[in-house]
């Protein structure tokens, strides 16, 4: 019996290219177009394109101060603003028939694994200090 790869449907794979060319734009535009202050520092980290191509899902991270919750408010709020130049930007750039909505979303997943990655660190050093019963 023939081995057959199982298809995958032409829209989910041109969604991720277009979505990732879109990410790239988005991130060429952070550094020349936007020019809110509040927005400085912020990384793209992912888009999530719809099938239709309508619609994005831009996750943004920030390069230093991601800890603090206002912070990241106000670089979502500044993105938000701006996301109407960057929507006829990102169209005209890469010829796209319909400028995608874009959603701006604070991308936490990275910031879970550095807290994960402290507590382990904190554990390694409670359980390697002298007088702990697990050390001996």
């Amino acid at each position: 019996m023939r081995y057959t790869r199982p298809r995958v449907p032409a829209e989910n794979t041109r969604a991720k290219r277009v979505g990732e060319s879109v990410r790239k734009e988005i991130a060429s535009l952070l550094t020349t177009g936007v020019k809110d202050p509040r927005a400085a520092g912020a990384v793209v980290t992912r888009v999530e394109m719809t099938g239709d191509l309508r619609s994005a899902h831009v996750h943004v991270r920030l390069l230093a101060g991601g800890d603090n919750e206002a912070r990241r408010t106000v670089l979502v709020g500044a993105l938000r603003r701006a996301s109407g130049l960057m929507r006829r930007e990102i169209a005209q750039r890469l010829g796209l028939r319909h400028a995608p909505e874009l959603r701006f979303v604070y991308d936490d997943g990275s910031d879970h694994l550095t807290d994960v990655e402290r507590l382990l660190d904190e554990i390694a050093a409670e359980r390697g200090a002298p007088g702990n019963r697990e050390s001996r």
